[in-house]
C-alpha cells in the first residue's frame, strides 16, 4: 500500500479534506492520511510515498524530515532542498531573465550587523550605498520587504527618503529589498498545482481576507488571462514547484508578477470560498496520486525546476 501523507499545523479545512478526497477516489493500493512522526533516523526511509508539506517554512525540525525523506525515496510536495535555497530576491532575477515583467527591485543589506560578525566583516560592502541612484532607480512610491519569508510580515509602503530610512532604521537585522509600488489597475493571485492547473482568482488585497476575492467581477480581456496563465506556468516549471501561488498587478495592461513564490499559501475555505477551496483540493489530489503511482523506493522522485536541470546539464562533465 503506498501511503500520501499531509504535514499540517494550525489549519484545519484543507488537510481533512484532502485526505478525504484522495480517499474518496479508491484507487488501489493508494491511501492518504496524516503525517505521524515518533522517530527520525538517519536515511531510514518513511512510510510514506508522498508528503504533501504545510509547515516545514515554519518548523526546521520538519525541513530536516522532509529531506531525510526525500533521499530515501519520498516524493515531497514542494522539494525541500529546493524550498530551502529559494527567496524572494532570486524569483525576481530569474523571472526578468523570462521575460515576465517584475518591479524594479534592489537588495539591501541588513541594517544592523548579524550577530557573530563585526565591522571588519563588511569591507567588502561599498559604504555608504548609493542612496540616490537606489532611489532614481526605484522611484517612489516603493515598498521594503524581507528578501524571504512572507506573510506580509516587515512589509513598509514609502512615499519618499526620509520613511524609506524611517523605516530601514525598524528593520535590524533582517535581509531587506527596496521594491518599485506598482499602481495596479487590477489584481490577481493564481494558483499553480502541478506545473500546468491554473486558477485566475481576482483580488483586491487591500481588503480584509474573507474579502479579499472581488465577487462577480467584470468580464477580463481573454489575452491577459492568457499571458497570465502563460507566465504563471513559465515561473513554476522554472522554480520546479508542484504547488505554488503567483500574484500579479496589472498596470497599463501589463502583468507584473509582485510574489513569485508561495509554496504553501493560504487554502483555507473561509478566505478561499468553497468553489476555489475545491478546485485546488482536488487538483493536489491528483497530483498526489499521479506522484505516487510513479513513486520508487530508492530513487530521488523530487521535482526539480528547469533552472536547476539546466544548469547542471550544462555543467556536468561529460562521461566517456
Amino acid at each position: 500500500m503506498k501511503k500520501i501523507g499531509i504535514l499540517f499545523g494550525q489549519e484545519n479545512s484543507f488537510p481533512l479534506a484532502f485526505v478525504e478526497r484522495v480517499n474518496s477516489k479508491k484507487v488501489s493500493g493508494i491511501e492518504a492520511e496524516f503525517v505521524k512522526i515518533n522517530q527520525v533516523i538517519g536515511g531510514e526511509p518513511t512510510k510514506y510515498s508522498v508528503i504533501l508539506d504545510r509547515l516545514s517554512q515554519d518548523v526546521p525540525f520538519y525541513r530536516g524530515y522532509l529531506k531525510n525523506a526525500a533521499i530515501s525515496g519520498t516524493a515531497v510536495i514542494n522539494n525541500p532542498f529546493w524550498w530551502s535555497a529559494d527567496e524572494k530576491f532570486f524569483n525576481i532575477a530569474l523571472a526578468a531573465k523570462l521575460k515576465v515583467p517584475v518591479p524594479k527591485t534592489v537588495l539591501l543589506p541588513s541594517n544592523q550587523h548579524p550577530h557573530n560578525t563585526i565591522e571588519m566583516s563588511f569591507r567588502n560592502l561599498d559604504y555608504p550605498l548609493d542612496w540616490e541612484c537606489i532611489f532614481n532607480y526605484v522611484t517612489f512610491p516603493a515598498y521594503i520587504k524581507p528578501f524571504t519569508g512572507g506573510g506580509w510580515k516587515h512589509v513598509y509602503k514609502l512615499n519618499n527618503p526620509d520613511e524609506f530610512f524611517q523605516a530601514y532604521n525598524e528593520t535590524g537585522q533582517l535581509v531587506m529589498m527596496l521594491q518599485e509600488a506598482i499602481e495596479f489597475e487590477e489584481y490577481f493571485k493564481c494558483y499553480c498545482i502541478g506545473q500546468k492547473d491554473v486558477r485566475i482568482l481576482r483580488q483586491d488585497p487591500n481588503s480584509p481576507s474573507h474579502e479579499m476575492y472581488i465577487k462577480n467581477p467584470l468580464p477580463v480581456e481573454a489575452k491577459l488571462l492568457k499571458k497570465i496563465e502563460k507566465y504563471v506556468i513559465t515561473l513554476n516549471k522554472a522554480l520546479g514547484y508542484d504547488f505554488n501561488a503567483v500574484e500579479f498587478a496589472i498596470r497599463n495592461g501589463i502583468p507584473y508578477a509582485i510574489s513569485l513564490c508561495n509554496p504553501a499559501p493560504d487554502i483555507d475555505i473561509n478566505s478561499e470560498g468553497e468553489e476555489n477551496f475545491d478546485w485546488v483540493v482536488e487538483a493536489l489530489a491528483n497530483v498526489a496520486i499521479e506522484m505516487a503511482k510513479k513513486q520508487k523506493m530508492g530513487a530521488i522522485n523530487l521535482t526539480w525546476g528547469k533552472f536547476i536541470l539546466n544548469a547542471v546539464s550544462k555543467s556536468a562533465p561529460k562521461v566517456k
